[in-house]
């Protein structure tokens, strides 16, 4: 019988990448928490996780914001109004909209992110450092896969 028409193998192969897939969130958190400590202490992992989004994409409404995040605005609001505080972002009116604001990263935020990434930084690349370039783009084009809800 094929793996693939086996029940009990099949949910046991799910419960099994599940685990590997909390150990990662487990580990990813850690990191967070640890880099935004480095950008600020006291900075919580979401903050971070906002200021990181914003540089990613330079230039991004609040509403956008909320959307890539998947959260509400009204938190996204407060976390913006943190950032701004320690100066590592800033609003500009938006240009095509003058309701709202692009709010954009300060050299000053650019330069706390690559001071908080630095222990990290290549750590992915060490990881998969005897990996195949094949293994590589495979993992990638599954993972997509998996969060796009696509079959690979």
């Amino acid at each position: 019988m094929d793996p693939i028409d086996n029940p009990r193998a099949r949910t046991a192969a799910v419960r099994a990448l599940e685990a590997e897939f909390g150990e990662l969130i487990s580990r990813f958190r850690r990191v967070l928490s640890e880099n935004a400590n480095r950008v600020s202490p006291g900075m919580l992992p979401g903050a971070y996780k906002v200021l990181t989004t914003i540089a990613r994409k330079e230039q991004v409404t609040l509403s956008h914001l909320a959307d890539c995040l998947m959260a509400d605005k009204g938190q996204i609001s407060r976390a913006v109004r943190e950032l701004e505080a320690l100066q590592l972002v800033t609003r500009t009116p938006d240009p095509e909209d003058g309701r709202s604001s692009l709010i954009s990263p300060t050299a000053f935020g650019l330069e706390r992110l690559s001071v908080a990434r630095a222990p990290q930084e290549g750590a992915l690349l060490k990881a998969l450092d005897a990996w195949s370039l094949a293994d590589i783009e495979n993992l990638s084009r599954m993972l997509h896969a998996l969060s796009a809800g696509e079959t690979p």
